[in-house]
C-alpha cells in the first residue's frame, strides 16, 4: 500500500462528498451537520502513467497499482474533546494513519449549512487543531504522571524518556502541535507508541468552487499562508467536479479534465501531495504474469524494499537486478535494456530509486 490517510474537518466542509468521489464509497453526504455518524474506509489505486506504459511493453495478465486508504470520520466541532458532536468518538480510527487530510471549506454558498456565521478557513483549521491538541493532551496525560514519578525515583528507563514526554506535554499545553515542536529522531521514537494526532504530517485540502482551480480565492490563499508557516502541503479540490468524474470512464475523465484545463483530477493531486509530504517513492516489479507498483520511503535499501513484497525476500536477499523506467522506455524492451548493458546487479547497500524496475533474487 502507498499510505493511509485520515480525513478530518468541521461538519459540512465537504469531507464526505470528497471521500465519496475519490473512493466511490457512496456514504451519506447531506446538507446538515453530523450526516456522517460512523467512520468510513475506502481504498483507491494510485494513478501512475508509468505503470500503464510498462504494461504496454510487458503485456502482462495483471497490472497491480499500489493503493491509498482513506478513513473519513464525523465532523469535529468545538469542545469535541468534552463530548460535543460525534467526531471525537472516532478519532481512534485515524491514530494509526500515516497522514491527516484536513478538509476546509473555501467556498461561499448560503444554501449549504456551516457551523459558523462566516466562512473563515483559518478559523476553522484552528478549531479542529485545538480539538486534536486537547485529544493528544488527554492521551499523553494518562502516561505522563507515571513516567514522571518513575523518573524522579531514579528509574533508568524512565529518566531516559521523560524529557521527551515533558517537551511534548509542555508544547501541547502551549497550543503547539507535536509536528511543529522540532523533535529529533530519538524523541519521536520515544512517543511513537502514543500515536499522537498532532504528530502526523498534514495535508490541507481546500474544498473550492470550480473557478478557484484556475484563480485561487483569498480564502484559499489564507490557507496556503498558514500551511507555508507549518511546512505543510495544500491541495485544491472541487467536490462537485470530483463527483462528476466519479461516474465517468477513463477516456471521458481525460476529456472532461481537458475541457476544464486541468492536467489531473483532485484525487491524483491529493495522492501526489501525500507522496511528497511523506517522502515516498515507487518502484516496479515484473514477475511472471504480473506487473506491479510498490511504495517505499525514499532512502530504503534493496533488502527492505524486497521485504515489502514478502518477508522471505528480505530474510534471504541475495541481490537486486535493477534498471530504470526511463531506460526501459528508451530501449523499448527488457531484452534491449540488457543488450545495451543497463541492467545493474546491486547488493545489500543499494538505495532504491523512484522508477526502478527490480527483480529480487533471494534464497531461503
Amino acid at each position: 500500500m502507498g499510505f493511509n490517510c485520515g480525513i478530518v474537518g468541521l461538519p459540512n466542509v465537504g469531507k464526505s462528498t470528497i471521500f465519496n468521489a475519490m473512493t466511490a464509497a457512496h456514504v451519506p453526504a447531506e446538507n446538515y451537520p453530523f450526516c456522517t455518524t460512523d467512520h468510513n474506509i475506502g481504498k483507491v489505486a494510485v494513478p501512475d502513467e508509468r505503470l500503464e506504459r510498462l504494461a504496454s511493453i510487458f503485456k502482462p495478465e495483471r497490472v497491480v497499482h499500489t493503493t491509498v486508504e482513506f478513513v473519513d470520520i464525523a465532523g469535529l466541532v468545538e469542545n469535541a474533546h468534552k463530548g460535543e458532536g460525534l467526531g471525537n468518538k472516532f478519532l481512534g480510527h485515524i491514530r494509526e494513519m500515516d497522514a491527516i487530510a484536513h478538509v476546509v471549506r473555501c467556498f461561499d454558498a448560503p444554501q449549504v449549512a456551516h457551523p459558523y456565521e462566516n466562512i473563515d478557513p483559518v478559523h476553522d483549521i484552528q478549531v479542529v487543531n485545538t480539538e486534536l491538541l486537547l485529544a493528544d493532551l488527554e492521551t499523553i496525560g494518562k502516561r505522563y504522571d507515571k513516567i514522571a514519578h518513575a523518573a524522579h525515583s531514579g528509574e533508568k528507563d524512565a529518566k531516559a524518556i521523560f524529557p521527551a514526554y515533558e517537551k511534548v506535554k509542555k508544547g501541547l499545553e502551549a497550543g503547539t502541535s507535536v509536528r511543529l515542536l522540532g523533535l529529533n529522531e530519538n524523541e519521536m521514537h520515544v512517543i511513537d507508541d502514543l500515536s499522537l494526532l498532532t504528530a502526523k504530517p498534514v495535508l490541507y485540502v481546500c474544498n473550492v468552487n470550480e473557478t478557484d482551480l484556475k484563480s485561487p480565492s483569498r480564502l484559499v490563499k489564507s490557507v496556503e499562508v498558514l500551511a507555508s508557516k507549518e511546512s505543510a502541503q495544500t491541495v485544491m479540490i472541487c467536490g462537485g467536479i470530483e463527483a462528476e468524474l466519479a461516474d465517468l470512464s477513463d477516456d471521458e475523465k481525460m476529456d472532461f479534465l481537458a475541457d476544464l484545463g486541468l492536467a489531473e483530477s483532485g484525487l491524483a493531486r491529493l495522492i501526489h501531495a501525500g507522496y511528497r509530504l511523506l517522502d515516498l517513492i515507487t518502484f516496479f516489479t515484473k514477475d511472471g504474469p504480473e506487473v506491479r507498483a510498490w511504495t517505499v520511503k525514499r532512502g530504503t535499501r534493496a533488502p527492505q524494499a524486497a521485504g515489502k513484497i514478502h518477508t522471505d525476500f528480505e530474510k534471504g536477499f541475495v541481490r537486486a537486478e535493477v534498471y530504470t523506467y526511463e531506460e526501459l522506455i528508451k530501449a523499448g524492451s527488457e531484452h534491449k535494456v540488457k543488450e545495451e548493458g543497463h541492467l545493474k546487479i546491486e547488493g545489500h547497500d543499494y538505495v532504491v530509486q523512484d522508477g526502478d524496475v527490480i527483480h529480487f533474487r533471494f534464497n531461503v
